[in-house]
């Protein structure tokens, strides 16, 4: 009989089993992405109370899936190891392999991988963006390639859930494009730096602004030592990147007010890379900026797109459509948005 049928079997036989199991299997899953955590935080993160987590925890503990120490609670090995094999079974709980299946075929990606929840209202969502993201970066990368990252705080998750492994050993890691004038950790320099020295790689730094007039982008591209680095970049042959709403990321470049009119004049829905593209996946504007380009973006070996939010949905289906991803990492309410938008 195949997993899916039991699956049925159980939901309608004993329904409250396959809850409990989804609220068991959320708890542990917070804890092992949190490392480790206090009881009071936990229950403010799956909106419950102290009273009734403790009992589910004190569960978990008798099994040996968590430790609870002094400082928090931690998973346990066994637990480790409980969820790893769950994984595909909540999966289908949640309806995530459906969705996965139906993103995947749609748009001809390699690798689609669903993360439940909504990183709108979730910190933990998001956290667990970035772990997927940090898989599939794991298992997509190559020997002694170049890997290219943007910036922003999903990028700054898949970064923080890195650890050193053999196969991204020495990889050199770069930025993607130059700063943006946010904030110092979610600069694709500081993510790139971040990401070598977890995994035991190497990195190479931009240290110029990212969006620039045209002036200064020709005399800088003058500079022998900038040059360099520059080609070293567009020799990434795997980039992974966040993907934003068109209008939220020009006001957090600083678009000037005429061109930021003509974004939504022309209706641009999404920004990837410092291009901006419509529903449609057209390109609609580029900024002139030092870092990759859509040509370099084209012949690479993998592209990995990971975002998530509801309020994301459409952006990354008009990223999708633009038809140079290769694996997207999203959450739940994206997928749903973004399977809202396929034919039937």
């Amino acid at each position: 009989m195949m997993r899916e049928e039991i699956l049925e079997i159980q939901k309608r036989l004993v329904p409250d089993l396959l809850e409990t199991m989804k609220k068991r299997y959320t708890i542990l899953h917070h804890i092992l992405v949190s490392g480790i955590v206090g009881r009071r935080t936990l229950a403010v993160s799956l909106n419950t109370t102290e009273r009734i987590l403790r009992a589910e925890v004190d569960f978990l503990k008798e099994q040996g899936l968590v430790d609870v120490e002094v400082s928090g609670m931690r998973i346990s090995p066994a637990g480790r190891r409980l969820l790893e094999q769950l994984e595909p079974m909540v999966k289908d709980l949640f309806g995530l392999t459906e969705l996965e299946e139906r993103i995947r075929s749609h748009y001809g990606l390699k690798h689609v991988v669903i993360v439940p929840g909504d990183s709108d209202t979730s910190p933990h969502t998001k956290k667990e963006l970035g772990r997927a993201g940090a898989s599939m970066l794991r298992k997509y990368v190559r020997d002694d390639e170049v890997v290219a990252v943007t910036g922003g705080s999903t990028m700054a998750e898949v970064a923080y859930h890195l650890t050193a492994s053999t196969s991204m050993k020495g990889r050199w890691f770069v930025p993607a494009r130059g700063g943006l004038g946010e904030s110092v950790e979610l600069q694709a320099n500081t993510i790139a730096s971040t990401m070598a020295k977890k995994t035991g790689g190497r990195y190479r730094l931009l240290h110029v602004p990212d969006h620039l007039g045209e002036e200064a982008y020709q005399s800088l591209m003058q500079d022998p030592s900038i040059a360099e680095i520059i080609d070293f970049i567009r020799r990434a042959r795997m980039v992974i990147h966040g993907i934003g709403e068109a209008m939220v990321m020009a006001r957090r470049r600083k678009v000037d007010p005429e061109t930021t009119e003509i974004l939504r004049n022309d209706g641009a829905l999404a920004e990837a890379f410092g291009y901006y593209f419509d529903r449609e996946g057209n390109i609609l504007h580029k900024m002139p900026t030092i870092g990759l380009r859509i040509e370099d973006i084209q012949g690479m070996d993998a592209v990995i797109g990971v975002g998530g939010g509801k309020s994301k949905g459409e952006a990354i289906a008009a990223v999708l459509r633009h038809g140079h991803e290769d694996v997207l990492i999203t959450d739940e309410a994206a997928a749903k948005v973004i399977v809202e938008g396929l034919p039937s």
